[in-house]
């Protein structure tokens, strides 16, 4: 039986593949996402090409049989790309841009069977509506330090959630991993969920 292995670290990852009863090892890919040439794709293909970098550098760390989950997530307001803001300032100009506004949040994921030498990559879109927020709110939420370090500067199981009313399609999908994705991924591959979380 192969083991789950995580190329990454996200909490909010972890905990929602622990939640759904998985026991994945984490193993952080280390890959620089700033570089020209993911930052010269649309959102779409990006979150997808780095998924697909993550998980193949990942694979090249281990020698035993594993199904390897790589993903990267960004928002896309008006077809740029918000990552993780990294700074105060940048979280307050984009959390003023999307105040009372919808953006798409993307996650790419790839999912790398090691055994069977198979992979599975594909792109997850959610849609995620803002309310309109106050200036006070939006400091709030900066002072918490919590938008600096997500994609897009919002979560959506934090300090985030009072801010998103509304989201059209697959909430874990926002979180991080797209679950049913998961799933139907290792479906393909030939795991029952029931078997996948057994995997150790």
């Amino acid at each position: 039986m192969p083991t789950i292995v995580l190329a990454s670290q996200s909490t909010s990852r972890l905990r929602l593949l622990e939640g759904a009863g998985l026991a994945p090892k984490v193993l952080v890919s280390n890959v620089d996402e700033e570089t020209e040439f993911f930052n010269a794709m649309t959102p779409e293909d990006m979150v997808v090409a780095l998924a697909i970098a993550k998980a193949h550098t990942v694979r090249e760390l281990i020698d035993y049989p594993a199904i390897i989950i790589g993903c990267d997530s960004t928002f896309d307001v008006d077809g740029a790309t918000f990552g993780k803001p990294g700074t105060p300032e940048i979280a307050k100009e984009r959390a003023l841009r999307i105040s009372g506004r919808s953006g798409l949040l993307h996650t790419g994921h790839c999912i790398i069977d090691t055994a069977q030498g198979r992979e599975i990559a594909d792109r997850v879109t959610t849609k995620v509506v803002f309310s309109q927020m106050s200036e006070v709110e939006i400091d709030d939420y900066i002072a918490s330090g919590e938008p600096l370090h997500v994609a897009g500067g919002f979560t959506l199981d934090g300090f985030g959630s009072p801010f998103i009313p509304v989201i059209e399609g697959d909430y874990t999908n926002v979180v991080g991993i797209s679950m049913p994705f998961l799933r139907s991924a290792m479906s393909q591959l030939g795991y029952s969920w029931p078997e996948v979380k057994e995997m150790r």
